[in-house]
């Protein structure tokens, strides 16, 4: 059974999560890939797993969400958590949808979907870099009752991926690729956890640096590509319709398409040739050179995330790692 003692930090607020609130929930099982039906009108085990796997989660939203101290809608929030959630929930009145985007969780791709959607794109394969404010629509800019409307007849989705593998994603690409997020956050990180920083160009901040300062950090203040999922979607005050995965994208967004009634055209763009996802071995890698300590430490900030979309905690046992 499951049995999580977290202290989550949001503006000041404590919430524990005592023993007991989830124990009807047993351990998540693995996010199973997508798969083909099963000719004789029997669902595959795959598709029997997806089925316990979006049971757990829903009943663990459930029973977290139902609790007094969380929050029924967004006008409940803070001030600054209700900004972040709406500035983060993209809008199609074309379509009636809401989606929440989460970087690092092919936010890029969905955006180009809005924006073909919408008109502002041909199409989904065009070329060039995303532009991430432009041809958009945030829930966050409307006014109070259009915001209300539309949280409460639109069709919301999210997508979400496993903590720990969208944290080294967000490490790898910001700091190995981007020279903004190098001189922004890596020169400040390495000044502050490395002793002799030297002349450091924030290049070469190391995924235990990395880890450190996010321990540091307010989560309320942390940039988008590594805050909670929790804190950027609110699926407490935003009921959603459905959470779809990133081990299984492409029959998730499929779905979502399917569901807001695209037209036969729009498909969710294939992976760029040039991008390099995290490995099993890449995260196993990353997780068993850190110290167990900082993950350790770590995960009360995360465990929302674990625990409301079915995620096994990081195994860093040093059996696991010896394989």
């Amino acid at each position: 059974m499951l049995m999580f003692g977290v202290i989550l930090a949001s503006s000041g607020l404590l919430l524990m999560i005592e023993r007991g609130i989830l124990a009807q929930v047993g351990p998540p099982p693995p996010h199973p890939p997508a798969g083909p039906s099963r000719r004789d009108g029997r669902d595959s085990p795959a598709e029997l797993e997806l089925e316990v796997l979006r049971d757990t989660r829903n009943r663990t939203i459930r029973t977290l969400c139902g609790q007094r101290s969380m929050p029924r809608g967004v006008w409940e929030l803070p001030p600054g958590q209700r900004r972040t959630v709406l500035q983060h929930l993209l809008v199609s009145d074309k379509y009636r949808f809401l989606y929440c985007y989460v970087p690092k969780v092919a936010c890029s791709n969905w955006k180009r979907i809005l924006k073909v959607l919408d008109g502002a794109l041909e199409s989904v394969d065009v070329k060039g870099k995303m532009d991430h404010k432009s041809d958009l629509v945030f829930l966050g800019d409307m006014k109070p009752e259009e915001i209300s409307y539309r949280l409460k007849h639109y069709y919301k989705f999210l997508f979400v991926r496993n903590p720990m593998e969208r944290l080294l994603s967000a490490y790898r690409n910001k700091f190995g690729e981007i020279k903004e997020y190098q001189l922004k956050y890596g020169v400040e990180i390495v000044r502050r956890y490395r002793k002799n920083a030297g002349n450091s160009a924030g290049d070469d901040v190391t995924f235990s640096e990395f880890l450190q300062y996010l321990l540091d950090e307010d989560v309320e203040r942390m940039n988008e590509h590594w805050m909670p999922i929790y804190n950027l979607c609110q699926p407490c005050a935003v009921r959603y319709d459905f959470i779809g995965s990133y081990e299984r994208l492409h029959a998730d967004a499929s779905h979502v398409l399917e569901r807001i009634q695209a037209p036969s055209f729009v498909r969710f763009p294939e992976r760029q040739a040039w991008y390099k996802p995290v490995t099993a071995e890449t995260l196993h890698y990353h997780l068993c050179n850190t110290q167990r300590r900082l993950i350790r430490e770590l995960l009360p900030k995360y465990i929302l995330d674990f625990s409301l979309f079915a995620y096994p905690l990081p195994n860093v046992t040093a059996e696991f790692c010896r394989q």
